[in-house]
């Protein structure tokens, strides 16, 4: 008996022997970094796969490190593909490279970009800069592998508030439990005026946390249910004091809106507070990515998703009231979306404007007059259409920005059902904010993932205009895909588009 006791206790004692140095021993990181062609710029989301299936990504910075030992000394063969981008094939056709796989060495791969944006970096989730870190490079943000407990991000508004750039995301997954923040997480940010980091290098996030430092929520409206916001608004009072607003919605599964309402930044909390709700088929109500322009000496408060068809005065009073909204529409004055009809003039015209309490045009009510043949194809203001194959595009979701280089009122949107599900974004301009839309440019393209809800940051915008910067949610939901990207699933991905790349000129409005 004393015998069989010792063997396995003696057994072990070997195995820590042997097992400890063979730890100790681990080799130095291989580097593999991956630049575009054009720029010399690390490329984010780069996937390197080896023969027996490895799977590398690269990270922010265009790096991935491999460390595993049976391909230390080896000459390996890496798969290198990236959405939008292509990098060259051999004479049976395999994108790739074969690598000599050495402790402490690196090797620099460059690949060619189909996408006219420029991917940048990632925002949000956890390892943003691991790869470089693994490998002994310095990262340009102050928390690289981990801020605010955050492991993906969904969704994100901003605005500038108090001299800050103000961050809020939707549903939020930490890495301590799959179950989050589902009321919203918030940051701040400099500006890059007031001594934030240039948008082209990165952004450091300050998360507002809770006692486990975990990003606490930040609009937890009543009710059962996720709260989303959207919309998001400052405003001046008489007295020149700042007022941050936004819209809610109340979400219960299987993702049904059962309330909306409006809500503000408390300064002394540091959370949105409820300042009333409403049903939720209300016509008009705030929402988007909003914007102010003057029409008339009037400011207005403009938002739509994603074109900007809803408006207010830009007052704090204006925006409680619901009865201050405008839609841009084809609708008899008080119409709604069931029941529709189409005003018409004398002459038989279609009367497009501004009218109150009246549902805003969108794909979906222009297709529904379609079919009751209330409004001719011919009559559509909605007419976005892609410049090259002549196919019309069902704008999802996006947002809408002046711009000084461009003089025109420039798009970034989503498209519905386009190549992939939801992975498909798209550059217009127009004349008006409201449109209409005509000529449409693909900037960025995903093969079988999403990228959804696109942000313009007109804070980060560049040489008088001429870079503009977008993030959009980088995911797997609603793509049919059940393989997601380690780190990057479910979070923020920077994006640069140059306006003065020569193949954005079919877009151009003239």
């Amino acid at each position: 008996m004393r015998i069989q006791l010792a063997y396995p206790v003696l057994t072990m004692a070997l195995l820590a022997l042997t097992v400890t140095p063979l730890l100790a021993a681990a080799p130095d990181a291989f580097g593999v970094r991956v630049v575009d062609d054009e720029t010399g710029r690390g490329v984010p989301l780069v996937e390197l796969r080896s023969v027996h299936d490895i799977r590398y990504v690269t990270d922010s910075a265009g790096y991935a490190a491999i460390r595993d030992p049976e391909l230390m000394g080896q000459t390996v063969f890496l798969t290198v593909r990236s959405h939008g981008y292509e990098f060259p094939k051999d004479g049976f056709g395999i994108s790739g490279r074969a690598v000599k796989v050495t402790g402490g060495n690196e090797e620099t791969l460059k690949i060619k970009r189909l996408n006219i944006a420029e991917r940048m970096y990632r925002v949000t989730g956890a390892g943003i800069y691991a790869d470089s870190v693994l490998l002994g490079h310095p990262a340009p943000i102050e928390h690289p592998l981990n801020n605010g407990q955050v492991a993906g991000s969904d969704s994100v508004v901003m605005t500038v508030y108090r001299d800050k750039i103000h961050w809020f995301w939707g549903d939020t997954n930490r890495l301590r439990y799959p179950l989050g923040n589902f009321n919203v997480t918030g940051a701040t940010s400099q500006l890059p005026s007031h001594g934030g980091l240039d948008p082209a290098v990165g952004v450091n996030l300050n998360y507002f946390t809770a006692d486990d430092g975990f990003a606490r929520p930040m609009a937890k409206m009543p009710g059962e249910g996720p709260t989303w916001i959207f919309g998001i608004v400052v405003l001046k009072d008489p007295d020149g004091r700042e007022r941050m607003f936004t819209g809610y919605e109340k979400v219960r599964p299987p993702l049904e809106i059962y309330e909306r309402g409006i809500c503000e930044f408390d300064d002394a909390r540091q959370e949105f507070v409820k300042i009333h709700s409403f049903g939720k088929d209300v016509p008009l109500y705030l929402h988007g990515h909003p914007f102010v322009h003057a029409v008339g000496g009037v400011n207005y408060v403009y938002f739509g998703d994603p074109y900007p068809v809803m408006r207010v005065p830009a007052t704090a009073t204006a925006l409680l009231d619901l009865s201050q909204y405008e839609a841009f529409t084809c609708l008899t004055p008080g119409g709604r979306e069931k029941d529709a009809r189409v005003e018409r003039d004398a002459a038989g015209k279609v009367v497009w404007g501004w009218k109150r309490d009246t549902a805003a045009i969108s794909f979906a009510l222009q297709e529904s007059l379609h079919k009751n043949r209330q409004l001719q194809p011919n009559e559509d203001w909605l007419q976005l259409t892609d410049t090259d194959s002549g196919k019309g595009i069902e704008a999802h979701r996006g947002s809408v920005t002046w711009n000084e280089f461009r003089k025109r009122w420039i798009l970034i949107t989503t498209q519905f059902r386009g190549s992939s599900m939801l992975g498909e974004v798209w550059y217009s301009e127009a004349r008006q904010p409201e449109g209409p839309w005509m000529k449409a440019k693909k900037i960025v393209t995903h093969d079988k993932y999403s990228f959804y809800n696109p942000k313009q940051h007109p804070q980060f915008t560049s040489a008088d205009g001429r870079f503009v910067f977008f993030e959009g949610t980088y995911t797997q939901s609603f793509s049919g895909n059940t393989d997601p990207t380690p780190r990057y699933e479910y979070n923020q991905m920077m994006y640069r588009l140059d306006l003065g790349n020569a193949k954005l000129k079919a877009a151009h409005a003239e």
